[in-house]
């Protein structure tokens, strides 16, 4: 087991358990025991990036105990089952969160620990990302362009029962609570221009030649859009992407109807 982070004697380890008097543990104690109190997890297959995060909230938490390992498999094998963590920080780095390995990992994490939150660490701060990782059970997204002590007020509030989320995704998702005209293109954050206006007319159920003829696009190059659309949200279908749209921005209603053009009277496509 590694351990890592300076105190008075050099390093910073996981407290045992309370004994009764015929020394045998007693669970009940541990669980008891503030967030504060029980030890901390970092996974991080760096040695640096891990050790060095470890050594900077042991500095700023002198009495709290960290422990670091390379992996989420090491951390199992390793893991005293009577001794709950106060939170598992989970660096995946530059990977992405649909990456079914990483996606398995931090699923599995936060269904057999609950409720010992899982915060996730991790070099990207886009919002399908954060949304990702919130879906498989993570109650944090810390990216890692803020500083340690950001870092360590988003542990606090995780283990304080609490969400953290980067600044930029509350942004992104400012429609949300937004109200009169301020919001008028909710899908920026998640979508280009083009791709949110061919979102919104998906939300509609036009098909694609219609969608063609409204936004001057030939029809292949919605499909286009359409495809990856799809891809970005996860959705095997059209019907599929409207529902995790309107599941992503329930308060955001389609754009009104504009008069519908029959197909009969689209003419030809010559449109770039």
């Amino acid at each position: 087991m590694n351990s890592s982070g300076p105190t008075d004697g050099g390093e910073v380890q996981a407290k045992p358990a309370d004994e009764d008097a015929g020394g045998e543990p007693r669970a009940t104690e541990t669980e008891a025991r503030p967030p504060q109190e029980r030890y901390l997890v970092i996974i991080d297959r760096r040695v640096l990036w891990r050790d060095s995060l470890a050594r900077n909230i042991a500095a700023d938490n002198p009495g709290r105990p960290i422990l670091t390992f390379e992996s989420s498999e090491e951390w199992t094998r390793q893991r005293e089952e009577d001794t709950p963590p106060s939170a598992i920080l989970l660096n995946i780095a530059e990977k992405k969160i649909d990456d079914p390995a990483v996606e398995q990992e931090i699923t599995k994490l936060a269904a057999e620990l609950a409720p010992v939150p899982v915060i996730v660490l991790a070099d990207r701060d886009d919002l399908t990302q954060i949304v990702k990782a919130l879906e498989c059970g993570a109650k944090g997204y810390i990216p890692s362009s803020v500083s340690v002590d950001v870092c360590i007020e988003a542990i606090s509030l995780s283990q304080a029962g609490g969400i953290f989320v980067p600044a930029s995704s509350v942004f992104a998702m400012r429609h949300l609570f937004e109200t009169g005209g301020a919001a008028e293109r909710p899908l920026a954050g998640l979508f280009t221009d083009r791709q949110a206006e061919v979102v919104e007319a998906l939300r509609r159920g036009k098909a694609n030649k219609v969608i063609a003829y409204e936004l001057n696009l030939r029809e292949s190059t919605v499909k286009v859009h359409v495809r990856n659309i799809m891809k970005k949200i996860k959705a095997a279908n059209r019907t599929e992407v409207a529902y995790k749209i309107n599941d992503l921005f329930p308060d955001h209603p389609p754009a009104q109807e504009a008069n519908e053009t029959s197909i009969e009277d689209l003419g030809s496509d010559n449109r770039d």
